[in-house]
């Protein structure tokens, strides 16, 4: 157990440190963050992906393999507390952690310390005893916390090890392939719900997944808002952020050839003119220019949407501007058309196989805590005396002070109702 208190201390501050560096990032933006050398650090140590790192799995997997050693060494003794916990012949040759002499009716005392029906032995001088046990489940309450811990953190590190995450955008109406899965995604609708003063109180998705290479699998339809994913085909989704789109048109000698919606940021191959690249770089829904500043939006509301463009050919860069509504570009006999500027949605899809066992290591830990906290086991037991009258004694393993309290409060209430009678 020390070993593990070491191991949980470094895994800590090892998380700590990690936290405080930005993730997954290149050497190129650490230099120039921080200084090359210290880049040059971040890269060896594998701190630009730290929990994903050989040392991180390495002080993952020593813990689990303490946890688990741990676990199985103490098992056999834990087997044999237990037996021995529910065995009137360990019992019966201890003093007890409280006791009463002088007791005429046992039964009712075992009755109200709530005690299981007392079993009839003998004593090893053949003089009468009664026992019973009560919760032997709590002496388990370490072991299977330990076991949950144990089971938690092998969900997690196995799920952060094998996770695959995929992004998804577009517009209502569009199917889009989910990464590399035989999975496609329909993006049957998207809503962007306002407040009285304007503000956004959420975005919602509903999407329709299906699995074009098993009939019959677990695809389906879902709603999809932040903070409220859904789980289809064994994947989650997540509504991720949105933004904007428009509406590219293509036109060659004034005939129309290609139309697609790009989002911001993405761009759009002419499909007539290998090489050549139109680019959506930035919409701006409520379009000014301000002197000094550059292009921005007063609002969120298309009241004057513009859209930053860039074109290329063949890699290099021929054209760039801001384009209004109803103005074209034209490039040799092509001319490009922005249009119907709209909300796009972007949803994060991951695909994690072992949150199951992440889930089931919390249950089992949750247990383990209960045991351990409020399942406090209990014997009690009484042994006949000369005089015919009864010498009562109890134990507990946990919470030894409450249950003697108990104790002399079950005993002072007979001697009350024997006074009484």
């Amino acid at each position: 157990m020390h070993f593990a208190i070491a191991l949980l201390l470094v895994l800590a501050l090892a998380c700590a440190a990690s936290s405080l560096i930005t993730q997954n990032q290149t050497y190129a933006w650490y230099s120039q963050r921080y200084s090359e050398r210290t880049a040059g650090l971040i890269m060896a140590l594998h701190l630009d992906d730290a929990f994903h790192s050989p040392w991180f799995i390495a002080i993952t997997a020593f813990l689990c393999l303490n946890l688990l050693l741990c676990n199985l060494l103490r098992l056999p003794r834990l087997i044999r507390r237990t037996q021995a916990e529910t065995r009137p012949e360990s019992a019966l040759k201890l003093p007890g952690d409280v006791s009463a002499q002088g007791v005429a009716d046992p039964g009712a005392v075992f009755q109200r310390l709530r005690m299981p029906k007392p079993t009839p032995c003998k004593t090893g001088d053949g003089r009468d005893a009664l026992f019973a046990a009560r919760h032997p489940a709590g002496l388990w309450g370490a072991w299977v916390c330990h076991l949950g811990i144990l089971l938690l953190i092998l969900g997690f590190s196995l799920g952060q090890m094998t996770q695959q995450q995929y992004t998804v955008y577009g517009v209502p109406g569009q199917i889009k392939r989910i990464g590399d899965t035989e999975c496609f995604l329909t993006i049957d609708d998207f809503r962007v719900d306002k407040r009285e003063d304007g503000s956004v109180a959420q975005y919602t998705t509903d999407i329709t997944v299906e699995n074009v290479a098993s009939v019959g699998t677990s695809g389906g339809s879902a709603s999809i808002s932040v903070n409220h994913p859904a789980t289809l085909c064994g994947m989650k989704f997540y509504q991720n952020a949105t933004g904007w789109a428009a509406q590219v048109d293509v036109y060659k000698d004034g005939k129309p050839i290609q139309q697609e919606v790009v989002c911001a940021g993405d761009y759009m191959s002419v499909k007539d003119k290998e090489g050549l690249v139109v680019m959506l770089n930035a919409l701006y829904p409520d379009y000014v220019m301000t002197p000094g500043v550059g292009p921005s939006t007063a609002s969120d509301q298309l009241n004057n949407p513009a859209y930053l463009y860039s074109v290329y050919y063949q890699g290099q860069v021929i054209g760039m501007n801001a384009l209004m509504n109803g103005e074209e570009i034209t490039i040799d006999a092509y001319t490009v058309t922005f249009s119907n500027p709209q909300s796009y949605t972007l949803i994060q899809v991951k695909v994690d196989r072992f949150t199951f066992l992440a889930l089931i290591g919390g249950l089992v830990t949750m247990l383990g805590l209960a045991l351990a906290l409020y399942v406090q086991p209990a014997r009690v037991w009484a042994i006949r005396q000369d005089d015919g009258l009864w010498a009562l004694y109890g134990q507990s393993r946990k919470g030894g002070a409450l249950f003697r309290e108990r104790f002399n409060k079950a005993i002072d209430q007979r001697s009350q109702d024997h006074a009484s009678d």
